[in-house]
């Protein structure tokens, strides 16, 4: 099964279906969830039910020849759902891979990075810098405005994303005039520079966004019981998740569990123009997947 991200054309991005393609060419037989939420920008811990209730649908296919034998392709925001759902007690034995494209895995560093441009290898590690790519951070609103109690700012955080989201030049503090107590809490998370104070910022988040981001959180999650085999490919120049969230999923997997690709120009998604180590990696990972279908 293959997961879009946050994109608006869902299922029906040319990308993705070029990918949905290429997968069928080389014998998968191949399923693309229609997920609104997605569509929307409006990424939720609900998704991994839904992802979940399409491997079940895909696994109880009558021509399916060894319904046990399921994997999972996920694309960005989208890899947290689905390492969730592969965790669900009737798939987890079943989900035989997940090949994650430019996800994450710890929401706290995720929103850190798209907020303030700061990523680090480890905890005690220092601070590194990039210039992060807003769409993030814009995405990132307009899927948590409609998790406030307040009609108003609920109303105004969303006309503030769809704003930024069509020009990212665009100025908001005629809309941030008029918020109240929750909304301001999340427009401070988001104008927030220093990467310091991210963990008090999303503590003052109203309840629903805070623990909504928490049960997407696959630092929260119990990997262990992760049976499934993790293909990481991750870009080093990756502007929107930073490259360490796989280092950091990988390094959380049971042991044999994940193998890291990184790669050097994989802008998020968008694989642009590389040097032979990374057509290479590239080339072994592609390896590693048809290893995985041969095997099954």
């Amino acid at each position: 099964m293959l997961v879009p991200g946050a994109a608006e054309r869902g299922k029906d991005d040319p990308r993705l279906v070029a990918f949905a393609t290429s997968l069928a060419r080389a014998r998968f037989m191949v399923l693309v969830p229609d997920i609104e939420s997605l569509r929307a920008l409006t990424i939720g811990p609900e998704d991994s039910g839904r992802i979940a209730d399409a491997l079940r649908h895909l696994g109880g296919r009558g021509e399916v020849p060894k319904p046990d034998a399921l994997g999972l392709v996920a694309i960005s925001y989208a890899v947290g759902p689905a390492i969730l759902a592969a965790l669900a007690p009737d798939l987890h034995a079943r989900v035989r891979f997940v090949l994650a494209v430019g996800g994450y895995y710890d929401m706290t560093a995720a929103v850190t990075f798209f907020t303030t441009g700061r990523y680090r290898e480890d905890p005690r590690a220092p601070w590194r810098r990039k210039t992060p790519n807003a769409f993030g951070k814009w995405v990132f609103l307009r899927a948590n405005a409609g998790r406030l109690e307040n009609d108003r700012d609920r109303w105004l955080l969303d006309a503030m994303a769809r704003r930024k989201l069509a020009d990212l030049d665009a100025p908001l503090d005629d809309l941030a005039a008029r918020l109240g107590p929750e909304g301001r809490s999340v427009l401070a998370l988001l104008v927030n520079k220093d990467p310091g104070a991210v963990p008090a910022l999303i503590a003052a988040l109203p309840d629903k966004v805070r623990s909504d981001m928490m049960a997407l959180d696959l630092s929260r999650a119990d990997l262990s019981r992760l049976a499934a085999e993790l293909i990481l490919l991750h870009g080093r120049d990756d502007a929107i998740i930073p490259y360490t969230e796989s280092q950091a999923l990988a390094a959380a997997a049971p042991a044999g569990r994940a193998t890291l690709y990184l790669v050097g120009n994989l802008s998020h998604v968008e694989l642009g123009p590389g040097s032979l180590p990374d057509a290479l990696r590239l080339l072994a990972a592609t390896y590693h997947l048809l290893a995985l279908r041969d095997r099954d």
